[in-house]
């Protein structure tokens, strides 16, 4: 029944998941953490960043991830599978209504008018996930992580001012966690 609920959890993800991985981060959520508690949003945050940093598409790369988490490497293809399908099937359909109607100003009235829900979307997964990052328990002052609010304040200025390789900047928040926590920690 596992695989089943695998496979039909992330069939609506990559069915509903317009505007690529990032969009997808709150059906992921939604489906892993809310829907069916299989992660805690801290489990679910460690994934995401584990698909970040591994080749390959956040969602597919996150569907393999909680997959084999939860059954093993069968749920891990299950998941995947799961998660492809759908883009396979509508990318198909919408590929052949694109190059027979694409001179048509609906086509690219729907196109323009998804954009800013894709942006939504991705906007939406960040603040979650930073807020996951910042109160680990409930959003409250007096409980917050600090550093996490540091390294990511230090990230979002390095990236928007110097516009580096994203990489690079997840590597050096990494460092930055691995020098600061334990720093942290020796000082309280």
């Amino acid at each position: 029944m596992i695989y089943l609920e695998l496979f039909w959890s992330f069939f609506q993800i990559g069915l509903f998941s317009f505007g690529g991985g990032y969009a997808s981060l709150p059906l992921i959520q939604h489906q892993v953490v809310e829907l069916h508690p299989w992660l805690t949003m801290t489990q679910f945050s460690d994934i995401i960043t584990i698909s970040q940093m591994t080749p390959g598409p956040v969602a597919i790369n996150s569907a393999t991830f909680v997959g084999i988490q939860i059954a093993g490497l069968p749920g891990a293809i299950i998941a995947t599978l799961g998660c492809t399908l759908p883009s396979c099937i509508i990318i198909s359909i919408l590929a052949y209504v694109y190059y027979r109607y694409r001179s048509l100003s609906m086509i690219q009235g729907v196109l323009s008018g998804l954009r800013p829900a894709v942006i939504a979307m991705i906007a939406g997964a960040g603040v979650s996930l930073f807020i996951s990052a910042a109160w680990p328990n409930a959003i409250n002052f007096s409980t917050t992580d600090w550093i996490a609010v540091l390294i990511f304040a230090i990230a979002l200025v390095i990236l928007r001012w110097k516009k580096p390789n994203p990489i690079t900047v997840m590597v050096g928040a990494g460092i930055g966690g691995l020098i600061l926590y334990p720093v942290a920690d020796k000082l309280l």
